[in-house]
């Protein structure tokens, strides 16, 4: 059962075998993600040529796929990545960042989850929602919806692709099949943030990489980030300082610190 342990066990595993997570991610948050890898202990690689992103998936133990920033050649590398991950069986995750705001963005999102095995969706409500109700529309990348509303399509996309769903927001729910775990960790100052969303997808690829129960993977990365968003606004000023310090509870996390705060529910 996914306890505090759990998520204590992922990080000591994350920092002991420091797996590479191969991300395709977008332009605006890739300085932020690649800190945020390495101050949890991962090694992230950013690499999205259609040249090399299928070699460079050989050597990753995650892939994680995020459309923030789509231009045709990043689909087919994209489609190029997934497949190479099924062959080398290792975890997907999936972003679709801003799905639900053009038909383009929506019909890519699709596109990917049909091109190979995806272990975890990671989106906002609207995002998660926009992959099963073509009439759903998000606010650019920011959600319409909280994550409540989208927990049925969250376990239809489950049902239907054999994956586990993690919905952010004020309560991150994630979803696979009928379980469900809560995660009620986090702080109003994480959304002021660019790219916080896109850095928990990140995180996701690493507690995958190193947990292959795609639920645990996926509650414990939210869980962390939360709890790291919790210690960082204790110290921040804004939205500035909060970044900085944010990262600095990802480097120093532990187990006090997670069995302190850790709120869930099952």
């Amino acid at each position: 059962m996914f306890s505090a342990q759990t998520v204590i066990r992922d990080l000591e595993n994350i920092r002991r075998r420091a797996p590479l997570v191969h991300n395709i991610t977008n332009f605006v948050v890739m300085n932020l993600t690649a800190n945020a890898l390495l101050s949890i202990g991962a090694s992230p690689v950013m690499a999205h040529a259609v040249e090399e992103v299928e070699e460079m998936v050989g050597l990753a133990s995650a892939l994680v796929i995020n459309i923030g920033t789509l231009s045709r050649h990043w689909v087919e590398a994209m489609g190029r990545a997934i497949r190479a991950a099924e062959k080398k069986k290792i975890p997907v995750v999936l972003d679709p960042v801003g799905a639900g705001a053009t038909s383009f963005r929506t019909a890519t999102a699709r596109q990917l989850l049909e091109s190979g095995p995806v272990a975890i969706i990671r989106g906002n409500g609207s995002e998660i929602l926009a992959l099963v109700n073509s009439g759903t529309r998000t606010k650019g990348v920011d959600s319409l919806e909280g994550p409540e509303a989208a927990v049925e399509a969250g376990r239809q996309l489950s049902h239907q692709y054999g994956c586990a769903v993690s919905i952010s927001g004020p309560t991150d729910i994630v979803v696979r099949n009928g379980e469900t775990i809560r995660v009620e960790n986090g702080h109003p100052l994480m959304p002021r943030v660019t790219g916080l969303g896109c850095t928990a997808s990140a995180l996701t690829g690493a507690f995958a990489a190193v947990n292959p129960d795609s639920l645990e993977a996926a509650a414990g990365a939210m869980a962390v980030m939360g709890i790291c968003g919790e210690l960082a606004a204790g110290q921040a000023r804004g939205p500035a300082s909060f970044e900085l310090h944010f990262l600095d509870w990802l480097h120093l996390i532990g187990e006090k610190e997670i069995k302190e705060r850790l709120k869930i529910i099952l």
